[in-house]
């Protein structure tokens, strides 16, 4: 595994902001902003950092927030404001900027309230391609400052794929077909992938993870040259 380390940087507003960054040993090939889930940058996302950076990417999870427990995490989420979470991604651009990575061979993966602000990402920055994992927020926003995914959809300006399990307690399919055929509308390339019997935390379904993680790889690959 490639290891990861972690700098922060003191913002214009007299905030600081974390990064999770991880470098590949060879040639970068692009960068790719990770937006984790409502636990935060736990170890799930750590190594995930690192296995991006296997592959060639350049990776970078900017610290939302600090990791709090499973208890404590739906009241996070509804307390996150979307405009402070896209400023924190916009500030992770950046630092790929600064690391030589041009516009077009960067990419964001997000996770749950990080898959719907790559979303919103993929409609409202330019950038080369996006991936939404378990995204909510599909008909009502999911937090203050973010509009509704299907809002979104008809805007993408870069090449999106969600991927979404069957069995997900807060994201009916229905809700999901809904976001397939708004996405289809979009004037970029999209897909809508959905597994079944697999819950939006795809790593307790092993077949199901392996596949969403090779889907995820073959949309970057395809869109960030």
């Amino acid at each position: 595994m490639t290891a990861t380390r972690t700098e922060t940087l003191s913002l214009t507003d007299g905030r600081e902001l974390r990064l999770t960054v991880a470098e590949p040993e060879n040639a970068v090939r692009g960068g790719l902003v990770v937006l984790h889930e409502a636990r935060g940058v736990t170890d799930t996302v750590r190594g995930l950092v690192s296995s991006l950076a296997a592959e060639g990417w350049l990776a970078v999870a900017p610290h939302l927030y600090d990791e709090v427990s499973g208890a404590e995490a739906p009241a996070m989420v509804s307390a996150l404001s979307g405009e402070a979470v896209l400023e924190d991604t916009d500030v992770a651009f950046v630092w790929l900027g600064q690391q030589g990575v041009s516009q077009d061979r960067m990419g964001v993966m997000g996770f749950d309230l990080g898959g719907s602000v790559a979303m919103v990402v993929a409609g409202s920055r330019t950038i080369g391609a996006a991936v939404t994992v378990g995204g909510g927020g599909i008909l009502e926003p999911l937090a203050e400052g973010l509009p509704s995914l299907v809002e979104v959809a008809e805007e993408l300006t870069c090449p999106w794929l969600g991927l979404y399990g069957d069995d997900d307690a807060e994201i009916p399919f229905s809700d999901v077909e809904k976001l397939r055929e708004a996405a289809a509308a979009a004037p970029v390339a999209t897909d809508v992938v959905r597994f079944a019997d697999t819950s939006h935390r795809f790593d307790t379904t092993p077949g199901a993870s392996a596949e969403a993680w090779q889907r995820a790889l073959n949309w970057f690959d395809s869109h960030l040259r």
